[in-house]
């Protein structure tokens, strides 16, 4: 059997790109925006690998047209960003700022206006400074006020943005934002951080309620998900990777899909429970965003390590620039494990973020030919297709990311876009894998 050019998915597969606010906008101060705590931690010494901040990113906050049109060029049917909560209510309280929502505004209208469907995120980890100062997202006020910025947002928007996540990756903010220290806020806390994964999923709760409340007719999440695999077969490796599965993956998923936490997590975490607050959580989703990026290789630690579990390299496969494993299958694995856990209970996937970073930049003429990106995308794609032939409902891939941007701790010394930003210039220039990506958009089987 002769390989098709381009991975085939079923037709009204949704083909999109995704990025985020602080990743992408600059604009830092402008217009009555309010500090986020990446503001302030980005410009704390030693946080960020290159010593960067986002204040001018991709300035995408002021070249707005410029890229919506390389979106239309590109042809995607829906483009994923996020919202700046501080753009728009700057202390995380209190009326919108209507010079930051019309940003949003435009941004929203022109992606309309050139056939591209919104999708939403309302909190992609730019918290604004003063929630933080007040104790962040280990208060569980936050929760409060993030329900408030919803309905406020939802209000204005809702008529005409088609997707709406609340909460991006909330295992992430809480293991790496809380837990480890490496992300904003920078707290060291350990186990000591799950009230936080609690507020979040409580935090995504409200909002979803708040955003139907306003007339949003598709809301949904964006967890990151990672089959876990056993550094052995040893039982203590396996009960390692069984731990951190729940962790990483339940933790998350099972509020949101079952009203209930882990069983083996939930001594850690009853004391920020309240009565009702699972049942606010497990609020009805109209699709299951997954980012997925690699999995994960987990040994049981050492005794006296902090943590019971280690992560391990993954060996075996080539790896991007960043250093992470290049599996597509896992993608297929996953996908399979998730249905297979939650059945009824899950409803349409879409893959809300899945990429690659390589380092590759104009050559002499100009042209970046990131070939390892165009055989990254064609893989997961393929692995996509073969899930969805196995039977599991996934409507959409949205890869991360339209375009090189302020990749958090590691600042920009990691390249994710399908369009080549230089950071001096500001100019942009589609790779080789944005023409790829065209190609395959328009050779999908038309919409029945």
């Amino acid at each position: 059997m002769i390989p098709v050019a381009h991975p085939q998915l079923p037709p009204g597969f949704r083909f999109g790109a995704s990025t985020a606010a602080y990743q992408v906008e600059g604009a830092a101060a402008e217009d009555g925006k309010g500090p986020s705590i990446w503001d302030t931690f980005s410009h704390e010494e030693g946080r960020i690998a290159d010593g960067s901040t986002g204040d001018v990113a991709c300035d995408h906050y002021h070249r707005l047209d410029e890229d919506l049109d390389l979106m239309q060029r590109l042809g995607i049917g829906g483009y994923r960003f996020s919202i700046s909560w501080p753009r728009v209510q700057p202390t995380g309280s209190g009326p919108l700022n209507e010079d930051g929502l019309e940003f949003y505004e435009r941004l929203v209208d022109g992606l309309l206006l050139r056939d591209i469907q919104p999708m939403t995120t309302l909190y992609h980890w730019d918290l604004p400074q003063e929630l933080e100062d007040q104790g962040g997202w280990l208060n569980r006020d936050t929760t409060e006020r993030f329900a408030e910025y919803a309905a406020l947002v939802g209000e204005r928007l809702s008529d005409r943005v088609e997707h709406w996540i609340p909460v991006n990756e909330p295992n992430v903010v809480t293991v790496l934002g809380y837990g480890l220290g490496v992300h904003a806020p920078g707290k060291e806390l350990m186990f000591e951080a799950l009230p936080v994964a609690h507020h979040l999923l409580l935090a995504h709760g409200r909002a979803a309620i708040a955003l139907r409340a306003a007339g949003a007719s598709s809301i949904g999440c964006a967890n990151n998900h990672a089959p876990m695999w056993p550094a052995s077969e040893d039982e203590a490796d396996v009960g390692a990777s069984k731990l951190f599965d729940a962790l990483w993956n339940g933790m998350f998923s099972e509020p949101m899909l079952f009203g209930r936490y882990p069983a083996d997590l939930e001594p850690l975490v009853a004391s920020a429970v309240q009565a009702g607050d699972m049942a606010t959580i497990r609020q009805p989703l109209d699709f299951y965003g997954v980012n997925y990026y690699n999995p994960m290789r987990i040994a049981a630690a050492e005794e006296d390590a902090p943590m019971p579990f280690e992560q391990l390299d993954i060996v075996g496969y080539p790896t991007t620039d960043y250093g992470r494993p290049v599996v597509p299958d896992a993608l297929r694995e996953w996908l399979i494990t998730l249905r297979a856990r939650y059945r009824a209970a899950l409803p349409p996937i879409i893959i809300t973020e899945s990429g690659c970073s390589y380092d590759t930049g104009p050559d002499a003429t100009g042209v970046v030919d990131d070939q390892a990106r165009i055989d990254y995308l064609d893989a997961h794609l393929r692995a996509v297709a073969i899930a969805v032939r196995a039977g599991v409902d996934v409507r959409g891939y949205y890869t991360w990311s339209l375009m090189d941007n302020f990749e958090w701790a590691e600042g920009y010394t990691q390249r994710f876009g399908l369009v080549y930003v230089d950071y001096d210039t500001l100019e942009r220039t589609p790779k080789r894998s944005f023409d790829w990506y065209a190609e395959t958009i328009k050779v999908q089987p038309p919409d029945s």
